[in-house]
């Protein structure tokens, strides 16, 4: 086992509670986030905002429909609850691009900036002055990002729909092999294509976006200029798929939808237990066997069905093989199959996770202890419990310094600073409609 002075070493010097001692990756950074109604932006600039670049959130006068996106139609202080956690670290304004006055608000901001992250219709920003191609003839070293369903070229990219999450699941393929399998013919009704739960490809698209930006910023360093970045969540989606293509390119097969089983490997997956789900993975034939002996089943090992790992990987004896285990594991709590594979002590290693529920996970101490999940105390929004960075760095680590904003909330603030506007010029321009 690994030295336990390895895990305090780690603590101690990535420890998310330790980082407002540090310094920030992006903190000489300044970020314009004018996306509508996309996630994947809004996911982007979160990222950024974590790691310390200063994000300014441009949104319309009457705010980011974004706001709204939440589930049963639930809002905090008139902001959903996706909104709450998405719009942390971030100075919000408001601004109409759809007004010329607008625009050229817009472009003076652009001019002191580093990164413009959007998600309008592909040219449209080109069309009102206000692209990158006339950005950077002000702004040489400006990295600006666009994110769209279909990208900015290609023969789709003309017929512009709104970037939506699950649209951009179905194009990806994922959720033709998201479901449980057919069984019947013709299928029972639940039998059918299924979209990933929460919106998978717009956070997909925002991790590439964030990503390309951070290479393109990178390169700045080395030639002075800022570059275009083109996204489409579809396509981050789409590079998620693994083998799904590879198979119809070189055997013209499509994939089917197998539930809880896998195409390629098995025991590998979700069965049931008796109070609720685990997933659990032993695929190599050692391990498999490990799994056997702890079923106290050694002979399902040398059964010529799941003799092998490419036998145990046909659907059909997985099938098989999850009923056999299941026989087993629906007498046992998800907590009595853990201790029992702590204990092993035969050679293998079994993979097991207990299938939580949004309570059972939020109530897990691991991740509270890891910083994964925070309390933010909000003057606007009260304590609010959202997710923290994934990632823990030793030296510049990511931090949470607020959760939202109301909608132009920093008007005063980032209008003042950068572009000197008083306050009775703002309120001009908000009697105007243009902030």
């Amino acid at each position: 086992m690994p030295d336990e002075t390895w895990a305090t070493w780690a603590r101690e010097h990535s420890d998310p509670k330790r980082a407002a001692a540090k310094p920030e990756a992006l903190g000489s950074l300044r970020v314009l986030d004018i996306s509508r109604s996309n996630f994947g932006a809004l996911y982007c600039s979160s990222i950024l905002g974590e790691f310390g670049a200063e994000v300014i959130r441009i949104e319309a006068p009457d705010g980011d429909p974004a706001r709204h996106f939440t589930p049963f139609a639930l809002t905090h202080q008139n902001t959903g609850l996706a909104y709450l956690v998405e719009g942390r670290n971030k100075y919000h304004v408001t601004l109409n691009l759809e007004d010329e006055e607008g625009r050229r608000v817009f472009f003076d901001l652009a001019r002191r900036s580093d990164v413009v992250i959007e998600s309008f219709a592909p040219g449209q920003m080109d069309a009102w002055g206000v692209g990158y191609r006339q950005l950077s003839e002000e702004n040489a070293r400006l990295v600006y990002c666009a994110l769209a369903t279909y990208g900015q070229f290609g023969p789709r990219a003309r017929t512009y729909k709104p970037d939506y999450d699950v649209t951009n699941q179905a194009l990806s393929g994922i959720v033709w092999v998201t479901g449980e399998m057919e069984s019947t013919d013709p299928p029972a009704p639940w039998e059918v294509p299924t979209k990933v739960g929460p919106w998978v490809s717009w956070y997909a698209g925002g991790a590439w976006a964030a990503f390309g930006i951070l290479l393109a910023l990178r390169r700045r360093r080395q030639s002075g200029r800022g570059q275009f970045v083109d996204v489409s969540a579809a396509e981050g989606l789409l590079r998620f798929v693994n083998y799904n293509m590879t198979y119809y390119h070189t055997w013209r097969g499509q994939m089917i939808r197998v539930g809880n089983l896998d195409h390629g490997i098995y025991p590998y997956g979700v069965i049931q237990v008796k109070d609720g789900y685990i997933f659990i993975a032993g695929f190599s034939d050692v391990n498999f066997e490990a799994i056997c002996n702890i079923m106290e089943r050694p002979e399902l090992a040398k059964d010529p069905r799941f003799d092998s790992f490419l036998k145990r990987a046909k659907l059909e004896n997985a099938a098989a093989l999850k009923a056999e285990m299941e026989k087993w594991s629906v007498n046992y709590t998800a907590e009595e199959i853990l201790e029992r594979v702590l204990l092993y002590q035969g050679e293998g290693v079994v993979g097991m996770g207990r299938s939580n529920l949004p309570s059972e996970t939020l109530a897990e101490s691991h991740w509270w202890e890891r910083g994964m999940f925070q309390i933010v105390d909000d003057p606007v929004y009260g304590k609010l419990v959202i997710q923290g960075q994934p990632v823990k760095m030793t030296e510049t680590p990511p931090r949470i310094k607020w959760a939202c904003r109301p909608v132009g909330a920093d008007n005063d603030f980032i209008y003042g600073k950068y572009l000197g506007l008083g306050r009775e010029r703002l309120r001009t321009l908000r009697a105007r409609g243009v902030v």
